[in-house]
């Protein structure tokens, strides 16, 4: 293994935490159907989105095949990805078919060791904005795997976007997305997109005007197992001031609702890493 994988090892762990057909540098913003779509009423639209927060299997296990891509990095690997909901994510990273990297992330805490070093992180989910400057809770991870709405949160209010080419339901009204992008306040504005049948989630925008961040994942196929609808394909694309972040995720050989045992080890003789 190079000394160039060798030195990413850690970040390339560090990308589920965020967490293929299309190349890299395919576009994330979908273009605009020729013809608009049917009128649908503000509430229902709102309610389909609160519906599809409230899907998820008690069980998921999947072969992600990913491509990532930064500023300075290039490189393609494989996944297996196993999740508890309300529990645990587990993951273990492969390059050229040899495990390099196991995480472990639960509500309050991240896990990872990696086996080419020798050596182990374990911190708190604050690492991540520490780190990488996105500010994301164990559910987020979930969601995003999984192929729910981000942060989504019954008990706020939401609003449906004026247009005619796709239905897009928004943490903020129109004019309050202008005011605090120019006053950069703290706030997070959220965008969800739903499918041309208004029955699925298609993409999702969130937005941080106060420290310059963005992060849109665009479901570009799924597929159903076991009645439940999740992801096939999936574009990320992560903004910040510090770095430019492309993720792509193919999900193959899709288990759901079947036992998981997840297991992570820390050899005696591992280090805390650098």
């Amino acid at each position: 293994m190079t000394q160039y994988i060798k030195r990413i090892l850690p970040f390339i762990g560090l990308f589920m935490l965020f967490s293929c057909s299309p190349k890299l540098g395919t576009t994330l913003e979908n273009s605009a159907p020729v013809e608009k779509l049917p009128k649908k009423k503000d509430k229902e639209l709102i309610e389909t989105l609160d519906s599809l927060s409230n899907i998820k299997p008690k069980t998921f296990y999947s072969k992600l095949s990913v491509d990532y891509k930064d500023t300075t990095r290039d490189i393609s690997f494989k996944t297996s990805l196993k999740i508890v909901t309300d529990s645990a994510v587990n993951a273990i990273i492969t390059y050229a078919k040899i495990p390099v990297v196991t995480t472990m992330i639960t509500n309050d805490t991240i896990t990872l060791v990696n086996r080419k070093d020798k050596c182990y992180i374990i911190q708190t989910l604050s690492y991540i904005k520490e780190n990488f400057g996105i500010d994301f809770t164990y559910t987020n991870i979930e969601e995003l795997f999984l192929g729910r709405p981000l942060d989504y949160n019954v008990e706020q209010k939401y609003f449906v976007i004026n247009n005619p080419y796709q239905y897009n339901i928004s943490s903020h009204k129109k004019r309050e997305k202008k005011r605090y992008e120019r006053k950069a306040k703290e706030d997070i504005i959220i965008n969800y997109f739903l499918t041309n049948d208004a029955k699925e989630l298609k993409k999702t925008i969130i937005e941080s005007p106060s420290d310059s961040t963005e992060i849109t994942v665009d479901y570009i196929s799924r597929q159903i197992e076991q009645g439940i609808n999740i992801p096939k394909n999936v574009l990320i694309r992560i903004k910040t001031p510090r770095n430019n972040i492309f993720l792509q995720m193919e999900y193959e050989k899709v288990e759901v609702n079947e036992p998981q045992e997840l297991i992570i080890i820390i050899p005696e003789n591992y280090e805390k890493c650098d």
